[in-house]
């Protein structure tokens, strides 16, 4: 009965919550944006053009992994158990994964989906993987190293004992810190335990090298524990990295220490008298050895090895240049390659922020440890935040347009969220033209969806840390046109870059024009427009008006078109506490020293000045809901927490007008009109105030007659001059309770909330004219409520997907969307109109099969013919798998797509000419193909110069033979003292000193004319 009279109290005849059933209201969780915990692992696939990020498990959610694409693809891979992901390395058609129990999980890109998962026998330390390879060799704790069967999903008979014990039996624990492939000969693999590092060749079985080195820094000589061991791209040195900050450069060969430094350039001496005291450096986190399209040309990338007192560490990058050719060069030229490079110079990151992690971006080889010719790279900071550098200059590169959305939560943190709903065709044309590189990620096809065609975009608008906000189409759930990002500069806008944290947004959803609120006590308002000095950037020009700061040159030059920045308004009474952009031009906000300021577009100027605090005693209607005048809330600080714009006539009044309805932290509601006067321009008159029970909430302007908003849109306000009359009222929410009246009087409903705080409410749509009143409330749970009756019709429990801390944070949209916290940096998208189901599995395509691994590189010939043995593929099968191994899935995919390559070239063939007969080049041949075809023309052509030495060396002998023989038969005649009736002509090795006949035959010829028997 309650409900029924709130209606007739509030002036409402009818229902517009009819027809809304209680099972209705379900909550689908539709997606989420962001990552879910800490970052804690990177990895990127350079062929297939995805990255793949592991977060921790933490009290915001257990460990998972995201492997994401172009635009909006992404597919989220579920761990077997609830842990932190540690290690992911892409490996072909799949994504190996380690986490913290020990758990090495098989992901197929193919399709999403984990293949198996297995616990090996001991802690896992590190995993090697090898594109050309269907195995994975896992390093354990105790030092030992099996091999696990990708393809057959169980472990091979192959292992490594500990090579290191050894050497040193009296170590006690010996675990195996990091090993990697030879980059050009699989058949060697570079083992690094804590103590030292092994060069282990699968051919013979065996470890083949050691290197020890003994730190002589800060004392007498001994061991220190290693963390780093990596290969030269060619795999002539090898470099192995240290806890004290010391990296050291070996030769392969003979295993001699080539160089040993620190990032200060400071060479360090073999083992001898320490060197002092020094800062306390970082341990080496990371270490990638780099080289461009020539493997010799190489650089040093290193994360940590910095003092802990610098602020800015960043990562260093050593550019050691050309390498010297290793044959020719004598031991000081490779020493002083190393110990002085071509240049040294850091990679800037945040201050006070430490890179822990890494991940290089190729431009398109997996091979040489994925640093082949890299073009970013991809720093994991210690808080969890990512930073994007180019590489090898290290300038900053804006995630926008480049990274995944979800990526930009973490690239910094996200401060805080805002939502605007934009019309359709206006945000299709808000297509931002800025200067760029292309993407870093290009990979993966999105799933197709269905599209809300008339349903207004969700911009959600985030500000982050660093002073950027980005403005982006969070959707329905459907599909998205216009996925582009737009991206705002605070900090250049207002000329600072100290001391910008955003407290407040809005956006109009039909001009596109924004409004920014800043603590410092800015207001910044930017405009779509063209940037009129596009690729130039121009000094400021302080142009003051009106009370506001003309900002226009302060664009971005790199921005040929989109959101420009046009006006500064700084008060300075306080941070920004509330903004509202209108649809027709005009801008309204509060600041926490109690004023508020009202700005006209048209001018731009600002129109109206005043204090909350001096309403009371001014003219205009008061009435108020409480029997009580003052509240505690009054007696203290009052400022704007709520703004709104509406179109409708006041209680008394027969002509509507332009409203502008203001609520405070004190519960009090202000009712202004805006009118235009002679001038051309507006004026802003106070219409009324009423005292609410507590903080406003949300203020919702509604046509009675329709029960649609009573928005300020451009529609309605231009039928003003009409004449057009909307009769309306105000919803308005409190922390405490509901209000229903038309202002700016206080007659109305009221309904008071029975045991928890409301946080957020909006009036939401479910179909044509039906409409509810939803609010999150305290205890985690989402209510609907009848309008006008204000009648309970359900609720439901939202806990289970958001942070109940961050629930006055969340956004309750139009449409019946809720945009709430899920964590840190996390958001999850809700429908309450739903039908109560979970999270479904992305749709989305990951793996390209047309986009086929490059050829692993292999050693020279001139590596081959001194003595290298070449080990391929097919070789290390037969190694790590054993010989009864069959032929894996990816080899009879591979044979089977080269027959019917060879078939239909057959086809295409027949009746050409012989010249287009022949052998297909090496892009359209497979990789195994193209191996047998180069190992089998090397062995042809060493075949070819075999026989003509051989044949050389017959002929050569028989040479000699000939020559002995008539020296034996001259000698003969001379005793017997027979002389010739006439002179024997000389032979014609003795005029020439030397016979270049190469066959029996000649000789035999040569004998017949100059007369030999």
């Amino acid at each position: 009965m309650a409900h029924y009279l709130r209606g007739k109290q509030a002036g409402i005849q009818r229902d517009f919550s009819a027809g809304l059933d209680p099972q209705l209201f379900a909550i689908d969780e539709v997606t989420r944006y962001g990552v879910n915990s800490q970052i804690s692992a990177l990895a990127y696939d350079p062929v297939q053009s995805l990255l793949a990020v592991g977060t921790n498990d933490t009290k915001f959610g257990s460990g998972q992994i995201y492997v994401f694409g172009q635009k909006r693809v992404t597919v989220t891979l579920q761990l077997p158990r609830k842990a932190s992901v540690k290690i992911l390395q892409f490996c072909s058609d799949k994504l190996i994964s380690v986490d913290t129990k020990n758990d090495i999980s098989i992901f197929s890109l193919n399709t999403a989906r984990i293949l198996t998962s297995y616990a090996p026998p001991g802690a896992i330390t590190s995993i090697a993987t090898d594109s050309v390879l269907d195995y994975a060799l896992i390093g354990l704790q105790n030092g030992e190293i099996i091999a696990y069967d990708l393809d057959r999903q169980n472990l091979a008979p192959f292992r490594i004992s500990n090579l290191w014990r050894d050497r040193n039996p009296r170590a006690r624990v010996l675990p195996v810190v990091t090993f990697a492939f030879h980059p050009r000969d699989i058949g060697s693999l570079l083992i690094g335990y804590s103590e030292g590092a092994v060069i282990f060749s699968f051919q013979q079985n065996k470890a083949v090298k050691f290197f020890h080195y003994e730190s002589s820094r800060n004392g007498p000589a001994g061991n220190v524990r290693l963390t780093q061991a990596i290969w030269h791209p060619t795999g002539t040195f090898i470099l192995t990295g240290y806890e004290d900050a010391t990296f050291v450069v070996w030769d392969t060969k003979d295993g001699r220490q080539v160089s040993t430094r620190t990032l200060d350039e400071e060479p360090v001496s073999t083992p001898g008298p320490g060197l002092g005291t020094t800062a306390v450096k970082e341990p080496l986190f990371k270490i990638a050895w780099c080289a461009k399209e020539n493997p010799d040309d190489t650089g040093i990338l290193i994360a940590g090895g910095r003092p802990t007192t610098e602020q800015t560490r960043g990562l260093t990058f050593i550019d050691l240049g050309q390498t010297p050719v290793y044959a020719t060069s004598s031991w000081q030229v490779l020493s002083d390659h190393f110990t002085k490079p071509r240049r040294q110079h850091i990679l800037p990151t945040p201050p006070n922020a430490e890179v822990v992690n890494f991940c290089l971006i190729p431009r398109k080889s997996p091979h040489f440890a994925g640093a082949s010719d890299p073009i970013a790279v991809i720093a994991l900071l210690a808080s969890g935040e990512l930073v994007t550098l180019s590489f090898p200059s290290g300038h900053p590169i804006t995630p926008t347009n480049q990274l995944h959305i979800s990526l930009t939560y973490v690239h910094p943190f996200i401060d805080r969220v805002s939502m605007g709903y934009v019309d359709r065709t206006r945000w299709l044309g808000m297509v931002e033209n800025r200067s760029h590189s292309p993407p870093c990620i290009r990979g993966g096809a999105e799933a197709k969806r269905s599209l809300m065609r008339y349903a207004h975009r969700n911009i959600l608008q985030a500000a982050h840390a660093d002073g950027t906000v980005r403005l982006w189409d969070a959707g329905h759930g459907d599909e998205i046109e216009n996925g582009d990002v737009l991206q705002l500069d605070i900090a250049r806008a207002v000329g600072r870059y100290e001391n910008i944290d955003v407290s407040t947004m809005s956006m109009s959803g039909a001009t596109g024009e924004m409004a920014v609120g800043l603590k410092s006590g800015e207001v910044v308002i930017f405009r779509w427009g063209k940037n009129r000095d596009f690729g130039r950037d121009m000094p400021h020009k302080e142009v003051r008006s009106f009370g506001l700061e003309d900002i226009m040159d302060r664009a971005e030059p790199s921005v040929k078109e989109g959101l420009l920045p046009l006006t500064f308004l700084d008060q300075q009474q306080g941070p920004v506490t509330a903004a509202k952009m209108s649809d027709v031009g005009f801008v309204c906000a509060g600041f926490e020293g109690g004023s508020i300021s009202v700005i006209d577009l048209r001018g731009p100027a600002v129109i109206y000045d005043a204090s909350i605090s001096d309403f009371s005693g001014q003219g205009g209607k008061r009435s108020s809901f409480r029997r009580h005048n003052i509240s505690q809330g009054q007696a203290g600080a009052e400022w704007a927490v709520s703004i709104e714009f509406g179109v409708m006539m006041l209680d008394g009044e027969d002509y509507s007008s332009i409203l502008l309805f203001i609520g405070t932290n004190a519960g009090r509601l202000v009712t202004f009109k805006l009118l235009p006067d002679v001038s051309g321009g507006y004026s802003v008159q106070l219409a009324g105030t009423t005292s609410l029970n507590d903080h406003v909430v949300s203020i919702s302007p509604v046509n009675i007659g329709s029960g649609e908003p009573a928005d300020a849109t451009q529609g309605v306000v231009g039928s003003l001059r009409s004449g057009v009359r909307i009769d309306g009222i105000l919803i308005v929410v409190t922390s405490t309770g509901a209000h229903i009246f038309k202002p700016p009087s206080a007659k109305g409903a009221h309904k008071s909330w029975d045991d928890f705080v409301c946080y957020q409410a909006a009036i939401v749509q479910h179909e044509a004219y039906t409409y509810a009143l939803v609010g999150l409330f305290g205890d985690g749970t989402a209510k609907a409520f009848s309008v006008p009756g204000l009648k309970e019709i359900a609720s439901t429990d939202v806990s289970r997907f958001l942070d109940v801390r961050r629930i006055s944070e969340a956004i309750i949209t139009p449409t019946g969307f809720i945009f709430g916290w899920a964590g840190p940096s996390e958001v999850a998208v809700l429908n309450i109109w739903g039908t109560g189901q979970d999270l479904t599995r992305s749709l989305d395509k990951l793996f390209n099969p047309e986009a086929l691994i490059p050829p692993r590189p292999t050693i020279s010939n001139l590596q081959w013919i001194s003595g290298t043995t070449h080990v391929t593929p097919a070789d290390m099968d037969k190694l790590i798998g054993g010989p009864d191994r069959p032929p894996s899935q990816r080899m009879i995919e591979q044979l089977r797509a080269e027959e019917q390559a060879q078939k239909l070239a057959s086809r295409q063939n027949i009746g050409s000419s012989s010249t287009s007969r022949q052998q297909p080049s090496q892009q359209e041949e497979g990789y195994w193909t193209y191996m047998q075809r180069q190992i089998q023309e090397r062995t042809e052509n060493l075949g070819l110069a075999g026989d003509s030495m051989d044949k050389l060396e017959d002929n050569s002998q028989g040479w000699a033979n000939d020559v002995n023989k008539f020296v034996k038969d001259q000698k003969k005649a001379a005793v017997k003292g027979c002389t010739c009736q006439k002179q024997t002509p000389h032979h014609p090795s003795l005029v020439f000193g030397m016979s270049y006949w190469t066959n029996a035959d000649d000789v035999q010829l040569l004998r017949a004319n100059w007369g030999f028997e």
